[in-house]
């Protein structure tokens, strides 16, 4: 049958797809002069990140002692150039109708905070290397650090994390969720950048991890594969509508340890040292020290 017996169905769809209706909402109107943010450009500035962050390990794998800081610096120099033009689309984008085009300030504004966030990577680089200690110590699996950082998921997820946390705190829009769902397609664990997480964090295996914005995390915890730090319900405004910016995930204190498929619900407290088991759900605090595990059933 010839394509032309269809043009009447596809003018059609056109016709259905262009009324206001259909797309209200789902539309972003472009304005001359503004940036998109860019998935395919945020993951080159991952990739830059992880082999400023690890070198040899990403980027350039025959960087030696003699050529790090060459390489770093080569490195730095483009990851400011194009975080500098994401920050600079969150920050218009966010702007939406009040954005009038990208302003001088605008753009000095992304320079600015894209330098201040590049003047966090030794930090970074030392939050990160605790969390490969980390991984490292806690899996017997484990035959080296490189062997974590080349093939452990969750580091993976949790420089992902890190670097869009602090693009968080820097005021960043958008960006830093873009980066944390990035890793959550490529590794199936998800954590929201707006929680706060301790040094020594450790994701055992890590698909189905799912951790909520207002979750805090201290020290030394483990997690398990499939444990929700999720919340327990919504309050809902006068339009009943879910009220958004409260406490609502869990707190887990230093060095606890929640096993797989545990689900952790709502703004409670899990002890310093406690260990939750696998396979439960939890509502109510839990002291310090304790162990919260399932009941097994009688004979």
């Amino acid at each position: 049958m010839s394509p032309l017996n269809f043009t009447h169905i596809l003018t059609q769809a056109v016709d259905e797809l262009s009324e206001s209706e259909s797309y209200q909402g789902l539309f972003h109107q472009h304005k001359d002069g503004e940036p998109l943010p860019s998935a395919r450009v945020l993951c080159d500035i991952i990739e830059l990140a992880r082999s400023i962050l690890f070198p040899g390990y990403y980027g350039n794998s025959t960087v030696n002692s003699r050529t790090l800081k060459y390489h770093i610096g080569v490195n730095t120099e483009k990851l400011f150039d194009l975080l500098s033009e994401q920050i600079l689309a969150g920050l218009c984008f966010e702007g939406g109708d009040d954005c009038h085009g990208c302003t001088t300030k605008q753009r000095e504004d992304a320079s600015r905070i894209a330098a201040k966030f590049i003047s966090r990577l030794p930090y970074l680089r030392k939050k990160l290397a605790t969390d490969v200690e980390a991984a490292y110590n806690g899996d017997p699996a484990a035959h080296s650090f490189g062997e974590v950082i080349f093939c452990y998921p969750a580091i993976k997820a949790i420089s992902n994390y890190r670097i869009a946390h602090e693009l968080l705190l820097l005021g960043v829009p958008l960006i830093p969720r873009i980066i944390t769902e990035m890793a959550h397609s490529e590794t199936g664990i998800d954590i929201h950048p707006a929680a706060e997480i301790g040094d020594h964090f450790a994701i055992d295996h890590g698909t189905g991890v799912v951790i909520g914005a207002t979750s805090i995390i201290g020290n030394n915890v483990k997690l398990y594969q499939g444990v929700t730090l999720g919340a327990k319900s919504f309050p809902l405004d006068e339009e009943g509508k879910p009220i958004k910016g409260i406490p609502r995930h869990p707190i887990l204190e230093d060095n606890v340890i929640v096993y797989s498929n545990a689900t952790i619900l709502g703004r409670i407290t899990v002890g310093r040292d406690a260990t939750v088991g696998g396979n439960i759900w939890v509502t109510e605090d839990v002291p310090p020290r304790s162990r919260i595990v399932q009941t097994k059933a009688k004979k």
